[in-house]
């Protein structure tokens, strides 16, 4: 078992739902069936991350709407690190977990948004650093 400090768990934590928020607020729809949906998606992430993210409660950032998305992906790109340094098998199929799960969040209510998509690509690309 991999151990993640304090700051290392809530920047994942960060990273990991936040990403579900911005997806989900770039095109309002049916926020219950987009929560499920990204609940659901977290299987694409390993048991471990998957415990290192339901250890504790989550909180966002509380920052104005409008600066929420550049510190989740900021959060992307220091979790990718993060996971590099300390779980090189997690760090590869992170970036590929994280994007099903936006994929899942955005397709909740039948259709991807064109906003979505939009978000998604700012969520490849902070994955990629």
């Amino acid at each position: 078992m991999i151990f993640y400090t304090e700051a290392e768990s809530r920047t994942l934590r960060t990273a990991v739902f936040g990403v579900m928020v911005l997806v989900s607020h770039a095109d309002p729809g049916p926020v219950i069936e987009e929560r499920y949906a990204g609940l659901r998606a977290l299987g694409n992430l390993s048991p471990e991350l998957r415990g290192v993210l339901h250890a504790s409660r989550v909180q966002l950032p509380a920052v104005p709407e409008e600066e929420l998305e550049g510190r989740v992906l900021d959060a992307l790109r220091l979790s990718v690190k993060i996971l590099a340094a300390k779980a090189p098998a997690e760090a590869a199929s992170f970036p590929d977990a994280v994007e099903a799960i936006c994929h899942e969040v955005a397709a909740a209510d039948g259709l991807v948004a064109e906003v979505e998509t939009a978000v998604i690509g700012k969520v490849r690309a902070a994955l990629a650093g």
